[in-house]
């Protein structure tokens, strides 16, 4: 049973959207404010967080930064219409996805299943010798996915599960563009609706990783108006 931490200081939110994820089988942690939620973080990790992106006691960057020091787990942020800037910076600094207030419930829970399904998959979860589990070896990039390791010059780079999937579906085919739609496909699942903004923020989070690295790091290359490709190097 997969535990669903929520972070949010409005009480509402969290009882019904607690109720709804029990109701679809999850475990549920709630708390009002982001100290609280990183306090119990440090004793026992959930298997995913959704925060709110507006919390008292610690900012929620500040929160959003310090578990990224240590784990890769799912986090989608609840943001309200007008936060377009904290959403992208978010994206930026490692969450996997946002859903916008006032949100669907059902919508929220499908977001959860596509992310835990790739947390899954990229955890070893999947067997078998197929194109999404083979070791992919391109000039000085090596992505393992059933370990979710990624080295560039042999040095380790920590990538989120969306990351991860971004760039094997680029290096699987050095070469080829990839249009947004078809990394949209990639990384969500096909009944959550995504903008162009979202890949192009995963993709700009990528690159800071790859390039904290190796600062000559260009391997993903934009095509404007079409979409990405990985040239082999």
């Amino acid at each position: 049973m997969p535990k669903i931490a929520l972070v949010d200081d409005d009480r509402n939110i969290l009882t019904s959207v607690a109720m709804t994820l029990e109701a679809e089988g999850f475990e549920v942690e709630s708390y009002n404010d982001g100290q609280t939620a990183l306090d119990a973080f440090n004793k026992k990790l959930p298997d995913m967080a959704v925060l709110d992106i507006k919390m008292p006691r610690m900012d929620r960057m500040d929160l959003l930064q310090r578990l990224r020091q240590r784990t890769t787990m799912p986090v989608i942020f609840l943001t309200s219409k007008d936060d377009e800037i904290d959403e992208a910076l978010g994206l930026r600094m490692g969450a996997d996805d946002y859903v916008k207030k006032p949100f669907s419930q059902r919508l929220l829970v499908e977001r959860i299943r596509a992310l835990l399904r790739r947390q899954d998959a990229v955890a070893g979860d999947v067997v078998g010798d197929t194109e999404e589990t083979k070791v992919i070896e391109r000039g000085e990039l090596r992505m393992d996915p059933l370990r979710h390791s990624v080295t560039w010059k042999g040095l380790e780079v920590s990538l989120t599960v969306t990351e991860f999937l971004l760039l094997q579906a680029l290096a699987q085919r050095p070469g080829f563009v990839k249009s947004r739609d078809q990394l949209m496909d990639v990384a969500y699942d096909d009944q959550v609706y995504v903008d162009d903004r979202t890949i192009d923020s995963h993709i700009k989070r990528l690159r800071k990783k790859m390039r904290s690295v190796d600062d000559d790091f260009s391997a993903i290359e934009t095509l404007y108006g079409i979409g990405y490709r990985y040239n082999e190097e």
